[in-house]
């Protein structure tokens, strides 16, 4: 529930998945559930003009706002793992692939295309690699003279874990109950077994781990074009 640019960062996750034509989710809660649950409770009255009447109580709506959303707000438990998160939502996902992701980092990252991928791929599981944000600035230095400054470019070397994700509903097989991390035995048996398929993305990606973080992705917002709405 960090804010960017007064809206929280799952708001321009949702966003983010809506670009590509995806309107119904599910928010996997632990602590401060509440918090969640008040904001999408409030929420809709605060996109749409209302009218109360006091003498009988009611309140009625009157839509503006153009978005089509359906959020299921889910308490998952207080300390149960990322796996076990995600194997709570079983139910209401059913029996069809679906998009995950963690909800602390953003991408400049076309969801459609991911999909299209893991369709292509034919594996159980799809993860964006990323390539990580360098920590410092990068300067380009040629015969003492700086030829080039980049403020935190992302870096040339490995590919790590993205955080977004497209799951066969077989996932849930591989989860056996609250204590499971998804990274730990889902993930990696996925991957033993040749299931995990990689997309690669080059382009933006950001996690907000830090406050230095979230003034970046602050910093991009103000810009007015800031890179994961600018597909």
């Amino acid at each position: 529930m960090v804010e960017i640019g007064g809206r929280p960062i799952i708001w321009h996750l949702m966003n983010l998945y809506a670009r590509a034509g995806f309107n119904e989710f599910i928010i996997a809660c632990g602590y401060k559930q509440e918090i969640i649950k008040d904001y999408f409770r409030s929420i809709y009255a605060s996109l749409n003009d209302l009218t109360v009447d006091f003498s009988s109580g009611g309140i009625e709506y009157h839509v503006r706002s153009k978005l089509d959303w359906k959020v299921h707000v889910v308490d998952t438990g207080l300390s149960t793992m990322t796996g076990g998160r995600v194997k709570r939502c079983q139910q209401l996902i059913g029996n069809e692939p679906f998009l995950c992701t963690y909800g602390d980092g953003l991408a400049a990252l076309d969801i459609s295309d991911v999909l299209s991928f893991h369709r292509n791929m034919g594996r159980e599981a799809t993860v964006t690699a990323v390539r990580p944000p360098a920590r410092f600035g990068v300067l380009a230095i040629d015969d003492d003279r700086v030829v080039d400054f980049s403020e935190k470019p992302q870096t040339a070397e490995g590919w790590i874990n993205g955080g977004f994700f497209v799951f066969e509903p077989s996932i849930f097989d591989r989860i056996g109950g609250d204590s499971v991390l998804l990274e730990q035995e889902p993930l990696m048996g996925l991957a033993r077994d040749g299931q995990l398929a990689a997309y690669r993305h080059n382009g933006f990606w950001q996690p907000m781990d830090t406050m230095r973080d979230k003034r970046h992705l602050e910093d991009l917002w103000e810009s007015g074009s800031a890179p994961w709405t600018t597909l």
